[in-house]
């Protein structure tokens, strides 16, 4: 895939050898698929990364690089989130927005971004996250890929570390550390953000000590993941993913299982947990987590949970910037058509597997959501279940232990789907990056997206990355203030509190 400029840029020598990017609109200069680590292949695979491999001569840069091996999304959201696949072996790679042409000693704060993708879909070369709009505004933007799937997150149950897709991440980090000052970046002023996977994974590296002075700031949006899977059901999946395949559950011998069959089977094996289809065959664990391919507790690469460590002091001096969407359960369940098949003994029985008392939960959901369907509420529960309360969990924790926290919630609604997708899941990610009028956001955005909002909301996170700090007060009680992003921006004191008490002790 080329990127969307064409007449090259100067050149820059990194750690490993020279590229040459391209500059685009806005003098911003790019710099495309750049490894920060060697193929992860062959003997390689499942195994920690090792570094780029140097080479000699001008490396050409314009253009993004190989893309992780991943599947498709299930068909009901294929249309809603571009997928982009470069294939190649060096799928381990960096890209870099800069607004400094190379030999100038700018000093200029770094964003480094984490897709999400379930940690089985997405990429950095995903053009919703261009980074123009914060190069633009003085911000050094690098997006990266990271091993997915049964690749990047099978948990092994030896004595080698698990998820190196954790690992590649720190990689990747390092690589920032040794290299950005080259494109006009201060090392010393890293901000790591990322939504879904990509936030659950920065709530992970903020709890690992190896990530200490990789970056000074953090962002997670909508984390999914940062509860790690118990090493039971880790097991249990890589079980369920070897029968698959025809394989013993081990490592030696997944290693003989080819890499595009491996995959093909973890992504049949995420869409049956995440659609439902078979729940009698996983453990709770597996079934309310949605995510069969994430962070295990094992010991080694993810030796404590992050509330754990959270709890503990781990991060307290990293200002953590911290949001969800309003009405993140819609994209699950309104695309599928599941939200109309909700009726009230589906709806009582989902709140009681949350821990609730199903009757006074969905009545306190009822009162703010008058005249709402069965599907509605149980959108609302799945939205604080997954996302809003382990969100407030994080802040909470991270604030008793000294920790600075901001938190902030999307609420920019999309008329998709005759206005029933809402501010769901991912909604927020075209604005954040003020990439609203790429094709890939257009069904999520729908046909009026809000420039104001798009303006507020990137602002906020460039005021951040810059500063430390949005322009809003901390995430503490009694307070608890939440930047609203609606059509401009607003903080409000503890937002939606009868709903957020009844989970005190569940979540």
């Amino acid at each position: 895939m080329t990127s969307p400029c064409s007449t090259p840029g100067p050149e820059i020598l990194t750690s490993e050898g020279r590229v040459r990017g391209a500059e685009g609109r806005d003098s911003v200069y790019r710099y495309l698929g750049i490894p920060y680590a060697a193929a992860p292949l062959g003997r390689y695979r499942f195994a920690p990364p090792r570094p780029a491999e140097p080479w000699t001569g001008v490396r050409d840069a314009r253009h993004y690089g190989p893309t992780a091996p991943k599947g498709a999304y299930p068909a009901v959201f294929a249309p809603l989130f571009a997928e982009v696949d470069v294939p190649g072996d060096e799928f381990l790679n960096v890209n870099v927005w800069t607004p400094v042409a190379p030999g100038e000693d700018a000093g200029l704060p770094v964003l480094v971004w984490i897709h999400g993708g379930s940690y089985v879909n997405g990429s950095g070369a995903n053009p919703e996250y261009r980074g123009d709009a914060f190069a633009r505004d003085g911000v050094v933007a690098v997006t990266l890929n990271y091993r997915l799937g049964a690749e990047g997150f099978l948990h092994l149950d030896d004595a080698e570390p698990s998820a190196p897709g954790l690992l590649d991440q720190l990689a990747a980090l390092r690589w920032v550390r040794r290299n950005i000052a080259a494109f006009g970046g201060d090392p010393s002023r890293v901000t790591v953000a990322g939504q879904s996977a990509g936030g659950g994974s920065v709530l992970h590296l903020l709890a690992m000590e190896p990530s200490a002075g990789l970056f000074r700031a953090a962002v997670a949006q909508s984390s999914l993941g940062q509860i790690p899977l118990p090493p039971a059901a880790g097991r249990e999946v890589t079980a369920d993913l070897a029968r698959r395949v025809g394989s013993a559950p081990s490592r030696a011998a997944l290693f003989e299982v080819p890499l595009p069959e491996l995959t093909a089977a973890a992504s049949s094996l995420t869409a049956e947990v995440q659609m439902g289809t078979h729940p009698k065959r996983w453990s709770a664990a597996v079934n309310l987590s949605l995510l069969p391919f994430q962070p295990v507790l094992d010991g080694r690469t993810v030796s404590r949970a992050p509330y754990d460590a959270y709890a503990g002091g781990a991060g307290a001096g990293i200002p953590l910037l911290i949001g969800t969407t309003a009405e993140e359960g819609r994209l699950f369940l309104v695309p599928t058509g599941a939200i109309d098949a909700v009726d009230e003994a589906a709806l009582s029985a989902a709140a009681g597997s949350f821990g609730l008392e199903a009757e006074g939960a969905v009545a306190v959901y009822r009162r703010r959501l008058s005249g709402g369907s069965p599907g509605d509420v149980l959108a609302a529960l799945f939205t604080d279940w997954f996302f809003r309360i382990p969100a407030i969990r994080a802040a909470e924790l991270r604030g008793a232990a000294g920790a600075t926290t901001y938190a902030y919630e999307f609420a920019v609604r999309s008329d998709s789907y005759d206005g029933r997708l809402g501010a769901c899941h991912g909604m927020e990610l075209p604005y954040v990056f003020d990439t609203l009028d790429e094709p890939g956001a257009a069904l999520r955005v729908g046909s009026s997206p809000s420039r104001a909002a798009a303006k507020a909301v990137h602002a906020g996170w460039v005021r951040f990355i810059s500063e430390t700090q949005p322009g809003w007060a901390p995430y503490e009680p009694p307070n608890r203030t939440t930047m609203c992003f609606d059509a401009f921006g607003e903080p409000v004191d503890d937002p939606r509190r009868a709903e957020r008490e009844l989970w005190s002790g569940h979540r």
